[in-house]
């Protein structure tokens, strides 16, 4: 009965340890470019027992202990509170990328942990000096330029060829209409209007009436 109740309160002991441990706010996702040096951080406080730096790759994967050497180190620091470790990474490869946890010893708290992915940068396929850059800048501008005003001017300018040619157009039709009358062809029809037959030619009434005549008046 005695080592019944030593088992009970050391498990309620434990308890009540773990529940007082307080995790810090770890960053939660790192970007380095590969074979960049960097460093990923965990802080926690009442704990005094131990912990170790885990990887996941992916979150349904068991998690594995971070193996050290030349390239991947970790500092402790564990005052009396607040505990930090800072796992640091010569030259980051690609196979490091993953999630990386601190893990308490003799229990199952994991730190909220970061994830590190490492990326390849591309590279320039041109090599172009500042000048040259800002000559390229300066001609798409002006081309950008040209695409706007020159579809206008062109437009423009087709409309006025168009205004002048109906106008040419216009004042040929009226020269046209002129030169298909003949004035003297006018005249003379006028002239050789002749009288009905049996009708001479009309006289002058003051010097055919002699005196004493009549004056009778032929009618038209």
């Amino acid at each position: 009965m005695a080592m019944f109740l030593f088992f009970v309160s050391c498990s309620m002991l434990g308890g009540i340890v773990e529940a007082e441990v307080v995790l810090g706010m770890d960053r939660p996702f790192q970007r380095i470019r590969l074979s960049d040096r960097a460093e990923l951080k965990c802080c926690f406080e009442n704990w005094d027992k131990g912990f170790h730096w885990v990887k996941s790759k992916k979150p349904s994967e068991r998690v594995e202990e971070v193996a050290m050497s030349e390239l991947v180190t970790a500092t402790n620091r564990m005052p009396i509170k607040n505990n930090c470790s800072i796992l640091t990474f010569k030259s980051v490869q690609l196979n490091d990328t993953g999630m990386y946890l601190c893990r308490l010893n003799v229990s199952f708290i994991h730190t909220h942990g970061t994830y590190m992915q490492v990326y390849v940068p591309m590279e320039k396929t041109i090599n172009l000096s500042e000048s040259s850059k800002n000559v390229i800048l300066m001609t798409e501008g002006i081309l950008l330029f040209l695409c706007v005003v020159g579809p206008s001017f062109l437009f423009l300018s087709k409309k006025k060829h168009e205004n002048k040619r109906v106008m040419k157009k216009e004042k040929m039709e009226e020269e046209n209409i002129y030169q298909g009358l003949d004035l003297d062809d006018c005249c003379t029809a006028y002239d050789h209007i002749e009288r009905p037959q049996g009708y001479g030619h009309y006289q002058d009434v003051g010097t055919t009436v002699k005196e004493g005549e009549e004056i009778q008046l032929e009618k038209p």
